[in-house]
């Protein structure tokens, strides 16, 4: 039975990496997670990830040190290599390159488009999550009845928005409103959920171009609809914005329908690359196509990597 902590500062794309890696493991090692947020002070979180850990975090990161530490984000790493001195027999495994080189933990894994490689270093196309086949059963059992009643085929609209590295402005917003409502036009029962970075006028414009059409659009109210759409999807519209909503719909073998604004990031380029190498995704116009696929999903063999160590540790 093993402990295991999720170690990140609460970004929301590194907790559930993470939480999806260490749900993987407990669901082989037995135990329990615990999930553990760091917040350095500003003084502190300049200096990282080469800096020092900030003692106002230490002092809720205390004994029982788990048997395996998987962390994410580059506050993170500081904390991470804290942990390995104080509990040298911990497996400490951080997900994407910590920018500190391969030492930074026993096992790393990082996405192909990052540069960073080693012997203790995994490299895959697509990233680590949560959507597991058993999650999407769960999802497709317990869907809401708003989502049953959608026409077929139902064609869950993952919608992003601006972010460090894109823009997503006015024309790149009109462009996509303009083609999910003529996608509705042909009758596809449309389920939309925007995502934390997508903009209020974004979201004003997919509802009026929505209104009257086989589409429901999750208000931010109650139960997030996530799952449930992932496991009752035939097709999905994804916004190029994200490499996490990517990477969860290639999970289920349904073709993804890639909109892309101006000036989409390299990093992004390079997976919708290998995606459409994959035959997993096509550039969305409006219209709705049908390529299916084998699934791709990275977070089985990072899985099986973490035990690997794991059990081989263990047993010296």
């Amino acid at each position: 039975m093993a402990m295991i902590w999720t170690l990140t500062d609460g970004k929301a794309g590194d907790a559930q990496q993470c939480l999806g890696v260490a749900q993987a493991v407990c669901a082989v090692t037995g135990g329990r997670i615990v999930e553990q947020t760091v917040s350095p002070r500003r003084f502190y979180a300049l200096a990282m990830p080469w800096g020092l850990p900030d003692p106002a975090d230490l002092a809720v990161l205390t004994a029982p040190w788990p048997d395996i530490a998987i962390a994410s984000g580059r506050r993170a790493v500081t904390y991470l290599r804290w942990l390995k001195k104080r509990s040298p027999l911990t497996l400490t495994v951080f997900l994407k390159d910590p920018r500190t080189g391969t030492r930074a933990a026993d096992f790393i894994w990082v996405p192909e488009h990052d540069r960073l490689r080693g012997d203790n270093v995994l490299v895959t196309l697509t990233s680590p999550h949560r959507q597991s086949p058993a999650v999407l059963a769960a999802g497709r059992a317990g869907a809401r009845p708003e989502l049953l009643a959608l026409p077929q085929p139902r064609v869950a609209v993952l919608a992003g928005g601006p972010s460090k590295d894109l823009r997503f402005d006015a024309d790149d917003i009109a462009a996509f409103v303009s083609a999910l409502a003529q996608l509705a036009q042909t009758g596809a029962g449309l389920m939309v959920t925007p995502s934390r970075r997508t903009p209020a006028a974004m979201k004003r414009a997919i509802t009026q171009a929505l209104a009257g059409t086989n589409a429901w659009i999750w208000d931010g109210e109650g139960t997030n609809p996530f799952g449930e759409m992932l496991g009752l999807a035939d097709a999905f519209v994804v916004s190029a914005d994200s490499t996490n909503m990517l990477s969860e719909a290639a999970a289920t073998g349904k073709t993804i329908h890639v909109f892309m604004p101006k000036g989409v990031p390299p990093k992004i380029l390079h997976l919708i690359d290998g995606l459409i190498a994959h035959g997993a995704v096509v550039k969305f116009d409006g219209h709705l196509e049908n390529h299916p696929y084998q699934p791709l999903d990275s977070t089985p063999q990072i899985t099986r990597e973490i035990l690997t160590r794991f059990f081989s540790a263990s047993q010296r």
